[in-house]
């Protein structure tokens, strides 16, 4: 490649990055509230994006999506989220006899239970294409696998696998001493 050619794919380089940055720092701002360090590192999908609450020394990968009507999604602090995770706090009406789905309103017609807050606790870890559903707590040092569905609370220092396979993250001798080890290092 000639100088010339190098030299304006690096401008063009630039340019599609200020863009990109700009388009996430218009996304990190719509977000209710977003603690100090939060990195995200591609634009994400965010609907109702004013109910995201998220703590400090946070980071979302590749292509997060936050779905949330009325409830919110909270992050704690510490937490990895990996590429293409999604998060629902809603779900539409399927009781209505006589009425497609589609045509439900949601305005007038939703029922309060149809949606549920997401509560992510600190130091959670989350793999690459995680679904979680309304309603559900992930508890604090916990680790989702890959690909995995959550529909239901997560407890605290485990490693969710699915929903029939949850299993500790730590020996109880050791989460005795990570907490107390992270209790001197972050004062928590």
């Amino acid at each position: 490649m000639s100088l010339i050619k190098t030299k304006i794919f690096l401008l063009i380089q630039k340019v599609v990055n200020w863009y990109r940055g700009r388009e996430i720092d218009q996304q990190i701002r719509s977000f209710g509230r977003v603690g100090y360090n939060f990195q995200m590192h591609s634009k994400g999908i965010f609907k109702g994006s004013k109910n995201v609450y998220i703590g400090d020394n946070v980071f979302f990968s590749d292509h997060v999506q936050l779905l949330t009507t009325n409830a919110k999604i909270t992050f704690g602090n510490g937490c990895m989220i990996g590429a293409y995770t999604t998060m629902i706090t809603g779900n539409h009406r399927t009781d209505l006899v006589g009425k497609y789905m589609i045509d439900i309103d949601e305005k007038t017609e939703k029922l309060p239970d149809n949606d549920a807050d997401i509560r992510i606790e600190d130091d959670v870890w989350m793999g690459v294409n995680v679904i979680i559903l309304k309603g559900v707590t992930v508890g604090t040092g916990s680790v989702i696998a890959a690909g995995a569905i959550v529909t239901r609370d997560v407890p605290p220092y485990s490693i969710y696998i699915s929903r029939n396979k949850i299993i500790p993250r730590f020996s109880p001798e050791n989460e005795r001493l990570h907490k107390q080890m992270i209790e001197e290092r972050y004062g928590k």
